[in-house]
């Protein structure tokens, strides 16, 4: 059994401890924000919180969350179902094209902020370079950053 807190509540999961991350939180608690993008730790479709730190979910194993925390896109709104000022920032940014990494996308936005919460433009990149987004929305995401930055 392994067990985990994710977005606050804790679960006991009885899973094969070498599964992904991504498909305990996908297929055991049905929580489908977080996205399968490439399954090599590549782009970053599949980017959560581990014990508050950006990890990709599609290669971690289950059994290093054992005891630990994580957090999904569906945990960064408050209880009462306000958005996060990440995402509130990408709404009113209108970064989605397509949409597919943007989960990802605003969790690594949201390690960023936590840890600068007033970065330059490299510091944006840096932080978001293994984060890809097929559409291009590179700049709408700089943008909804600094937004949210200054909110």
């Amino acid at each position: 059994m392994i067990s985990v807190t994710v977005n606050g509540t804790t679960h006991q999961i009885d899973v094969d401890p070498d599964t992904p991350i991504l498909w305990v939180v996908r297929e055991n608690l049905q929580m489908t924000g977080t996205k399968f993008g490439c399954g090599i730790a590549q782009c970053g479709a599949c980017t959560i919180h581990l014990d508050g730190y950006p990890i990709r979910s599609c290669s971690t194993p289950i059994s290093a969350a054992d005891g630990g925390t994580i957090t999904t896109i569906e945990g960064l709104a408050a209880p009462d179902g306000s958005l996060s000022k990440v995402q509130q920032a990408w709404i009113d940014e209108q970064v989605p094209q397509c949409g597919y990494c943007q989960s990802g996308q605003i969790m690594s936005a949201t390690a960023l902020l936590r840890d600068n919460p007033n970065p330059t433009d490299e510091d944006i990149d840096d932080a978001m370079s293994g984060n890809v987004c097929r559409c291009g929305t590179y700049p709408q995401i700089r943008r909804a950053i600094k937004t949210a930055a200054s909110s």
